[in-house]
């Protein structure tokens, strides 16, 4: 998961790098994707020691669940978009979903290997 965590975290700054360009550089909240991104990726470098594993992944699915939370609202205004309606930022709306995607499914797939980390040995997975 240390790995899955870097690789989320390289993914959310390349979308704030490319949505603050994107825009035409003029704000800088364009870049909280990869101020998450920078934060996820230190913490997956971090996981990498056996030692800190456990923790630095616990306080990243935190830092995946707050982006989450932070940025769903963009999920509701590209629906929203699809639909027809005019949004005041489009661009934001879709960053915003973009990054709201990406830090789910990081949440997901940490919740599943927590899970997984606590499965004895041999148990049978239910379906």
């Amino acid at each position: 998961m240390a790995s899955t965590a870097v690789g989320f975290g390289v993914a959310l700054i390349i979308l704030g790098v490319a949505g603050y360009a994107l825009t035409g550089a003029v704000s800088i909240t364009a870049l909280i994707p990869a101020f998450f991104g920078v934060v996820l990726g230190i913490l997956g470098w971090v996981a990498r020691n056996p030692a800190r594993r456990k923790l630095a992944m616990h306080i990243a699915v935190v830092v995946g669940l707050l982006g989450f939370l932070g940025s769903m609202t963009g999920l509701r205004d590209v629906v929203s978009m699809l639909g027809g309606a005019d949004v005041a930022r489009p661009a934001a709306s879709i960053s915003r979903a973009l990054m709201a995607v990406v830090t789910g499914v990081f949440v997901a797939l940490c919740v599943k290997s927590f899970v997984d980390a606590r499965r004895p040995p041999g148990a049978k997975v239910r379906e």
